[in-house]
């Protein structure tokens, strides 16, 4: 892939409203259709770990379709030297902004040394951004919790965001609640711990040269845009947009950037058709994709019979375009 030259301010525009990084989620089949949704939301990939790819060879997990930008990768890591090869590995692929991981609680996570426990390790996390913004021209982005276990949120993330800050960092993205390493699972620590909007957005006032993005809980585009309207500079959505997604992608060109009109998810479906033929032509399976559509008619009339036979057809030999075009049908268009 050929890389393209990145627009710095472009890219922190898009960040007004992103797609959370979530592992077996966001992967490119997902992306691609979160973009026909919306053309300026800020994607972001899997995590993909830095050992992978440096020691690991295995670049092929830095593959996107070139219709995803703007789109960041999420890197996982804490050797300042291999996290900078494989910033520059991304960058060398077309990567708009390279993220690095300071929030994912699971265990296998933890026993890499990175992840949420780096909230424990701030002047690392900051040897790891001068290391990566060092090797590349594109935005380094730190994305964390607000502490994890027995720390003190209120004494911790303001010492952690002035060193990744320090070191030339400018946009980082908060999700407001701890993680807990121990006694709770990965699932359990994006419901359990309490959210702390206030805490985030006191912290945009003590540091309002930073580009300060809000994650966890955030259910609707009202939701996010009234953290925007309070002064935040962007909000990050994950599991609703995935179970929703025409919920808050299809009207966030409009509302959430200004520009475009709102579009609709029957048009998406149609759009996805040639991409869904090119996958099965070069090997692919249907339910890759189609797993990620399962959602785009919630709350509409049909939604449950098109989830049924989107999901029957997946299965079935030779199954392509054709049956979710038939799926298309068990939904109810809207009244003019």
């Amino acid at each position: 892939m050929i890389a393209q030259k990145t627009d710095k301010p472009l890219v922190s525009k898009a960040a007004r409203l992103s797609v959370a990084p979530m592992m077996d989620w966001t992967d490119r089949h997902c992306r691609y259709l979160h973009r026909l949704l919306s053309r300026q939301t800020l994607l972001y990939t899997e995590m993909v770990t830095a050992p992978a790819l440096v020691r690991g060879g295995a670049v092929h997990l830095l593959d996107f379709n070139l219709e995803e930008h703007p789109i960041a990768l999420q890197l996982g890591g804490s050797d300042p030297a291999e996290m900078a090869q494989a910033a520059k590995m991304g960058e060398a692929r077309g990567y708009d902004e390279i993220n690095l991981n300071c929030g994912c609680p699971s265990d296998r996570v933890q026993s890499g040394s990175f992840g949420a426990v780096l909230m424990e390790q701030p002047n690392l996390v900051a040897e790891c951004v001068a290391a990566m913004r060092g090797a590349v021209d594109v935005d380094v982005t730190v994305k964390c919790r607000i502490g994890v276990d027995d720390q003190i949120p209120e004494q911790v993330l303001p010492d952690f965001l002035s060193k990744i800050a320090a070191v030339g960092c400018t946009r980082v993205t908060i999700h407001a609640r701890k993680a807990w390493l121990q006694g709770l699972s990965p699932k359990e620590n994006r419901d359990i711990p309490p959210l702390d909007y206030s805490l985030v957005h006191r912290m945009k006032a003590a540091f309002p040269d930073l580009h300060i993005s809000l994650n966890g809980g955030v259910a609707s585009l009202d939701d996010a845009l009234s953290h925007l309207e309070a002064g935040l500079d962007g909000v990050m959505i994950g599991r609703a947009v995935y179970h929703s997604p025409a919920d808050i992608l299809c009207a966030a060109d409009r509302r959430v950037f200004g520009q475009g009109k709102d579009t609709a998810p029957e048009d998406a479906v149609q759009a996805m058709l040639p991409y869904i033929e090119r996958h099965l032509s070069s090997g692919g399976r249907l339910h890759q994709v189609t797993r990620h559509m399962l959602g785009l008619f919630a709350g509409r009339p049909g939604a449950r019979a098109w989830r049924r036979a989107l999901s029957d057809c997946a299965t079935q030999p030779g199954a392509g375009p054709e049956q979710v075009r038939q799926a298309l049908g068990q939904i109810i268009p809207r009244a003019a």
